[in-house]
């Protein structure tokens, strides 16, 4: 009994070491992704419709007269139409925001903390609902992809730049074309979902005719439009992809409370 007594101990102690062993091992939480300076205030009722642009460097963003709806669209990365809920204000008033960081910091980071911002200061919770709905969906055309490989380190550059009708992609992630193209189509009231199973980072360049508004006088375009290919013949010419309508899950971004910023 007495060398039964004293094995169990050396067990004991051996589970308590390799315990003690495991949470001193154990990885620290990373830092909450944060501004370290962010003004917001109302926008001037004459101020002109504005917009939302990264500081040079990655190193913030700056916003001028914009609606708070807006700027979830953007951050989130989901077209206003499928944001519901909430009070009339975010689509009404508009705010002017700058917001810094020390350092450099990638796109995705910057969203993070955009995202942490609306949540401090606007009291922004939402929940995403997820239903079925008609997408278009992003795969390999069978004629090969076009894109180049970018194995290139992170440059902290705008994935996706230009005019309407030129975007020159440098670096870019499969999610970020999708939503990129989204926005693009926006009289066809779907999104854009990623099905090409890519998963790095790729070059391009991308000339389509843009979409216009019903209505719209297309004979007053410059002639270098004239001889552009619609969006889904380029999205398969230059960057070898297919956009096939069809059913698929559509996300809603819901908002369950959210308020007037509190003061600077």
């Amino acid at each position: 009994m007495r060398i039964q007594g004293t094995c169990t101990l050396a067990l004991l102690a051996a589970f308590a070491l390799l315990a003690s062993n495991a949470s001193a091992q154990t990885p620290a939480a990373s830092p909450r992704l944060t501004f370290d300076v962010a003004s917001i205030h109302a926008s001037k009722p004459d101020a002109p419709g504005g917009g939302i642009k990264p500081l040079p460097g990655g190193h913030g963003y700056t916003a001028a007269a914009i609606p708070i709806k807006l700027v979830i669209a953007l951050m989130y990365r989901i077209p206003q139409r499928q944001i519901e809920g909430g009070p009339d204000w975010i689509n009404t008033d508009r705010f002017d925001i700058e917001a810094r960081v020390d350092g450099t910091y990638s796109v995705e980071d910057l969203h993070t903390m955009f995202k942490n911002l609306l949540a401090d200061r606007f009291g922004l919770k939402f929940h995403i609902d997820t239903r079925e709905g008609n997408v278009y969906a992003l795969t390999i055309d069978p004629s090969g992809l076009k894109m180049t490989p970018n194995t290139s380190p992170e440059d902290y550059e705008i994935p996706m730049q230009g005019p309407p009708a030129k975007l020159v992609g440098k670096r870019v992630y499969m999610s970020y074309l999708c939503w990129t193209l989204g926005q693009a189509l926006q009289n066809d009231a779907r999104p854009c979902v990623d099905e090409t199973g890519l998963k790095g980072y790729y070059d391009f360049t991308l000339s389509f005719m843009p979409q216009f508004p019903p209505g719209f006088d297309t004979s007053q375009l410059p002639p270098e439009f004239k001889d552009l290919p619609s969006i889904f013949d380029a999205v398969k010419q230059q960057l070898g992809l297919r956009l096939t309508a069809q059913k698929g899950p559509v996300q809603h971004l819901v908002i369950d409370s959210i308020g007037k910023p509190t003061e600077n």
